[in-house]
């Protein structure tokens, strides 16, 4: 079997290629979504936010509504629950954060338990890669293009607010809907992720690419590059692997990025654990090398 043929038989298959193309865009669009999450902070505040999302859902779903509009909802409600705690009581961001997700998640697994349906929405769960359907891959395509459009249109603002909220202020742009826009970006991230990988997994998406992508390089807009190369290599990669050996698509695509995430770790140049060592010792011998050079010779005056 040549690797031609390895890397054609897969795509044979409709709902293979409708599995790579969602894949493709929930990648690209979480990878880049990343990069913003990991500079400001935000890596608690969008496990929130995905798993905040599941009631919404499912209520889009009793009601026949788009699953965007369920998830915005409760996405917001989310973050506007997880200020009032944090604003109205001793109670600190992080212990807010995981009282408001782990509710609003237990409430949305209720539900789904209580709604009669014909069609199993676990797979909002843990997600049903190879089961995506036409109009499901449209609605991510929608969703995926929304907002890439505005995260390209809003990308200066968006990185001063990153980088420094005070001066962003100062120089008009208001701080407070700036990040509510992110939040509701995050919110249809979620949704466009969540036919992938499911809810469980949403998270890893939105974290391990940026993460990875900030120990490769100090440049942010490197970071908006480098985090969607690596998310769409993963996604290949994965979705490849779960093909031949028979195992979870989605549980595969994300396994790939924390594989790749370790590596990274370990061996960045500049960031990496054993990278770091490994430059000390090369510019230790180098500078050895360099005062052994500038030595006069044995005899020579």
């Amino acid at each position: 079997m040549t690797v031609v043929h390895l890397l054609l038989e897969p795509m044979s298959y409709d709902f293979m290629l409708r599995a790579l193309a969602t894949t493709l865009i929930a990648s690209i669009v979480c990878a880049v979504l990343s990069c913003w999450l990991v500079l400001i902070g935000w890596s608690l505040m969008g496990d929130a936010v995905s798993h905040a999302v599941l009631p919404g859902v499912v209520l889009a779903y009793v009601v026949g509504a788009p699953f965007a509009l369920g998830a915005v909802v409760f996405g917001f409600l989310a973050v506007g629950l997880i200020g009032a705690v944090r604003d109205t009581s001793r109670i600190k961001e992080d212990a807010a954060i995981g009282i408001v997700f782990t509710t609003l998640f237990a409430l949305g697994l209720v539900l789904i338990s209580v709604v009669p349906s014909h069609t199993d929405l676990n797979h909002i769960i843990f997600g049903n890669l190879l089961g995506v359907s036409s109009s499901e891959l449209l609605q991510v395509s929608v969703l995926g293009v929304i907002t890439l459009v505005v995260l390209a249109a809003k990308n200066r603002d968006f990185t001063l607010f990153a980088f420094d909220p005070t001066h962003a202020h100062a120089l008009g742009l208001n701080p407070k809907i700036l990040g509510a826009l992110l939040l509701g970006l995050l919110a249809l991230t979620s949704v466009v992720a969540l036919q992938a990988v499911g809810v469980v997994l949403v998270v890893a998406m939105l974290i391990i690419p940026g993460a990875t992508a900030y120990l490769l390089t100090d440049r942010f807009q490197r970071m908006l590059l480098i985090a969607p190369a690596i998310s769409v290599v993963c996604a290949l990669v994965g979705l490849y692997a779960s093909y031949y050996i028979d195992t979870a698509s989605g549980g595969m695509v994300v396994l790939s990025q924390g594989g790749v995430f370790v590596l990274v770790y370990l061996f960045s140049p500049r960031h990496g654990l054993i990278g770091r060592r490994l430059s000390v010792r090369r510019r230790r011998r180098e500078m050895v090398e360099a005062d052994f050079s500038r030595c006069p010779e044995p005899g020579a005056r």
